[in-house]
C-alpha cells in the first residue's frame, strides 16, 4: 500500500467522468487501495437510499428505475454531506458527479467554503455497444451483494450466486433500454462537462477499453501518480 510522502501530496481530490457502465467504479476502488482516498458514489448512496426506503429514496427510487436522473438540489445536498466525513479529510474521488455543469459550479462553491478544490478530472471514454454489453450482462446478489456477469465473470452455476447460492437478479437500471436511455442523457448533459473542466485545465482522457489493471496505469500517469 503507498504512502504519501509529505503532507501536501495527501490531498488528492479527484472526478471520474464516464458514462454509465464505463469502469469508474472498478478505478475508483483500484484508487483507494493505493491512496486511501474514498470512491464518493452517487448511484451507491441512491440505491442505499432506496433499499433503505428512506424520503430521499422513496423520489429517487422510481427515477432511477425509469432512467432519469436525481434532481440536483437532492444529490448536491448528499455529496456535501458525505465529504464532511472524517474519511474524506485527505482526498476523495467523485464516481457519478457532478453530472451536469450546473452541478460542477455547485461543488467548486462547495468545496472553495472548506478551502478545497478539484485537482484532477479523468474521463473514461468507452463505445455505446460496449457499455449496453457491460450493463445488461451485469447480475447481482439481492443478499450478499455480489456481483458477476453473464459473459465476463459468470457464476459457477448460472443464475445463482457463488458465496450464498442466492438467486442472481438483474437491476433495473442495467435493462439495456434503460442503459441505452441513460446514455443519451448522459452524452446531452453531461459530456459538456469534458469543455468545462478542459478549460480548467484538469481534463484527462483515457481510454476505458482492455484491461482493467492497464487503464489504472494509464490513470496513475495521467493524475502523476507512477
Amino acid at each position: 500500500m503507498r504512502s504519501f510522502e509529505g503532507a501536501e501530496e495527501e490531498h488528492m481530490n479527484l472526478i471520474l467522468l464516464g458514462p454509465p457502465n464505463a469502469g469508474k467504479g472498478t478505478q475508483a476502488k483500484n484508487l483507494f487501495r493505493d491512496f486511501q482516498i474514498p470512491q464518493i458514489s452517487t448511484g451507491d448512496i441512491l440505491r442505499k437510499a432506496v433499499k433503505d426506503g428512506t424520503e430521499m429514496g422513496k423520489i429517487a427510487g422510481p427515477l432511477m428505475a425509469s432512467g432519469a436522473y436525481v434532481p440536483d438540489d437532492i444529490v448536491i445536498g448528499i455529496v456535501e454531506e458525505r465529504l464532511k466525513q472524517p474519511d474524506c479529510a485527505n482526498g476523495f474521488v467523485l464516481d457519478g458527479f457532478p453530472r451536469t455543469t450546473p452541478q460542477a459550479d455547485a461543488l467548486e462553491r462547495m468545496l472553495a467554503k472548506n478551502g478545497k478544490k478539484i485537482e484532477a478530472v479523468v474521463s473514461l471514454e468507452v463505445p455505446h455497444e460496449k457499455l449496453i454489453e457491460r450493463g445488461s450482462g451485469r447480475r447481482s446478489c439481492p443478499v450478499d451483494g455480489s456481483v458477476y456477469h453473464v459473459i465476463q465473470s459468470p457464476p459457477k452455476r448460472a443464475g445463482f450466486c457463488d458465496k450464498c447460492g442466492a438467486g442472481l437478479v438483474q437491476r433495473d437500471d442495467d435493462h439495456p433500454e434503460v442503459i441505452e436511455k441513460r446514455l443519451k442523457k448522459y452524452d446531452a448533459e453531461t459530456s459538456p462537462l469534458k469543455d468545462y473542466y478542459a478549460k480548467k485545465g484538469l481534463l484527462k482522457t483515457i481510454d476505458g477499453v482492455g484491461p482493467a489493471e492497464g487503464i489504472y496505469a494509464e490513470i496513475k500517469a495521467a493524475i502523476g501518480k507512477p
